[in-house]
Formats: structure tokens, sequence, C-alpha cells
């Protein structure tokens, strides 16, 4: 926790086993209760903290750039049982930070941040931790950075350290005293260790990491239908954890799904996250949906992750672009085929007619 707490410039930490039992005990350790505003594009655990603490999540529309909450549906549908707002950084895009503050500060709301992507993200200078009321980070080994497993709660009140440190160890004060119906979720030594490893290597991790989200975009600067989200604003110090694209059917000659099987042909291990939207699987199904979530299940329809980690090669990025843009060539070839044959036979048919 100490070097974690140094990293972050907070006192206010809290470590924990995996990032989905920590925002889970941090909303409970928060009191939140009733509805939590929150987005329909994200992993599912996001939704499944709230579902564990009885709290009923209301899904809004996102913006389309950076796939985090729309400000404006958020105060849209706001009602006397919103007791929270829950946002997502979104592949660690930050979220409209002073939007969401300003709504919650006027309608007395609190603020959480699901920031399992944004490890190392930085606006003006400022820790991503910094923001809202409580944020959590996942270390899972998927991530930038990582301890194997586990996670971690930032919290702006100090007062709340005390009770998460009751919550995820069974609710234990003291070898004799029980306090309150806590759970076992404490990081391991091993992970803490890992964790303590990864670190010192944090800001070379970036920076690879941006060399190959900079190989992307330059690659697919000029291939119809591929879309990435527009560089981020200079104030923001992104961890390039995530490569999205979007794929538009019309322009690449495909849909996402066809191309996302393509790539599986080639050992091109792509993933469609985040689909279906979370309130599209069965057990969400039953919660009434207040608004449209269009924007959400256009990104859900189209997007696709591709590889990057720290051992990825830059060749390996090219092979990768190489490989799409042959996919794309390929099919545009076959479909121009195919319209030119059926241009023949309708001068054929109306020849002889």
């Amino acid at each position: 926790t100490r070097q974690l707490s140094h990293y972050f410039q907070t006192d206010n930490a809290c470590l924990f086993t995996n990032g989905t039992l920590a925002l889970q005990i941090g909303l409970q350790g928060m009191g939140i209760s009733g509805e939590v505003i929150t987005t329909p594009f994200t992993f599912v655990a996001t939704t499944h903290a709230l579902f564990w603490n009885k709290i009923r999540p209301v899904f809004v529309d996102i913006e389309p750039d950076y796939y985090t909450l729309d400000p404006e549906k958020v105060e849209a549908a706001i009602t006397p049982w919103t007791t929270a707002i829950l946002a997502v950084h979104v592949f660690g895009y930050p979220a409209n930070l002073h939007a969401l503050a300003d709504i919650a500060r006027r309608h007395n709301l609190n603020l959480i941040y699901d920031a399992a992507h944004a490890f190392g993200v930085e606006v003006n200078g400022r820790s991503i931790a910094h923001f809202g009321d409580m944020s959590m980070f996942s270390f899972h080994a998927t991530k930038s950075y990582h301890s194997l497993e586990g996670g971690l709660l930032t919290f702006k009140d100090s007062g709340l350290k005390s009770t998460f440190d009751y919550l995820k160890n069974f609710g234990f004060k003291s070898q004799v005293e029980v306090v309150m119906p806590g759970t076992n979720a404490k990081m391991t030594e091993i992970q803490a260790l890992m964790g303590i490893h990864v670190l010192k290597y944090f800001d070379e991790i970036i920076e690879k990491s941006q060399q190959i989200d900079t190989l992307y975009r330059e690659r697919f600067s000029t291939v119809p239908g591929i879309h990435l989200p527009p560089p981020l604003p200079e104030d923001i110090r992104y961890n390039y954890a995530y490569m999205p694209i979007e794929v538009d059917e019309k322009e690449f000659g495909m849909n996402r799904d066809e191309l996302y099987e393509k790539l599986n042909q080639y050992n091109v291990f792509a993933r469609r996250y985040f689909y279906p939207l979370i309130c599209d699987f069965a057990c969400y199904k039953s919660i009434s949906i207040v608004a449209s979530l269009k924007v959400a299940q256009k990104v859900s329809e189209r997007i696709l992750t591709l590889p990057t980690y720290y051992d990825l090669s830059l060749d390996d990025v090219n092979r990768i672009c190489d490989i799409i843009m042959h996919i794309h060539r390929e099919r545009t070839t076959a479909m121009q085929i195919t319209e030119e044959v059926t241009t023949s036979r309708t001068y054929s048919i109306s020849k002889v007619s």
C-alpha cells in the first residue's frame, strides 16, 4: 500500500484481492443504496457490484468519441431515488470529469469511478485517482499495471479506510472483535510482491504501449471503415492500455463480427469488448431502460479491441495491420466482381428482352 499511496500521492488507499470485490466493498462501505446511474458499455463486474449491494442500476447512453457516460443523459436520469453516479473510464479514457462533478455537486450525489482501465492516467498532472469520491483500479493480469490479480480503492473521505479494512477481513477489528459482516478480500503477499515489481517498470510499459498505439494509428489512417477514437487532449497522460477500433460495415466491406472471425482464422485474437451491452445480458434484461441507448448500442455492434501488450513487437503490429488491410482488399475485390457479374447479367437479360 505504501508504494501505491506514494505513486497516487494519497494516504487514502486500500488494497484488495481483485477489482470486483474492491468496488463491491467500496459501495457497501460508502452506504450507497437506491438507484445509481451508470453505463451499459462496460465489463459486467461494474454492474455486478451494484447488484450485490441491492442497488438498482440506471443505464444511460455514452458519448461517441471515448465511450464514457454522456453528462446530459446522466442529469436527465436523476430521480429522488438516485444516490450516486458510477462512471467508467472506458479503455482508460477519462470520463467527463468536470461535467460529472458539477452534476454530482448540484444534486448532492456521490461520484464514483470504475477506473479499472485507468492506472497511470493523469489529467493536468493530477492522477485520475484524485477525482470523484472514490475510484476503483483493477490489477488483473491483462492490465498494463498488474499484480497477477488485485484491486485498489482510492477515496476522498479518510474515515472510510478503517471501514474498508474491516470489510475485506471478515469484519475483524481485533482478534476478538468482529464489528461488521465482512468477507475475505485481502490482497495476498504474492500479489503484493508482483505489484511492487511491476511498478518499477511501469513507465517503460507505457512508453512501449505508446509506440504500439502510434503504429496502429499510422497504419489505419488510410484504411476505409476502420475508425479509432480521436487523439486525447494534450493535458491528459494516457496509459495506452487498449487499442479499440470501430468497424464500419459499409466502408470496410464486412461487419465487425465477420472481421472478428476472419482475424481468428489468422490467429489474431481480438475481442468484442464490450459486447453485448450489460442491459442485454439475461440477468439484467428485466431492468427497465429509461432512455435511448442508441450510441452505446451502435458502438457495441462495431467495437473491436486489437492485441496490445508490452511484449507485442512492432513487427507483429505491422503483421496485424497487414492482415486487416488484406482482408479489406479481398472483400472489396470480391464485391466488385460480384457487382460486375450482376451488371453484366442484367445487361444480357435486357438485351435479350
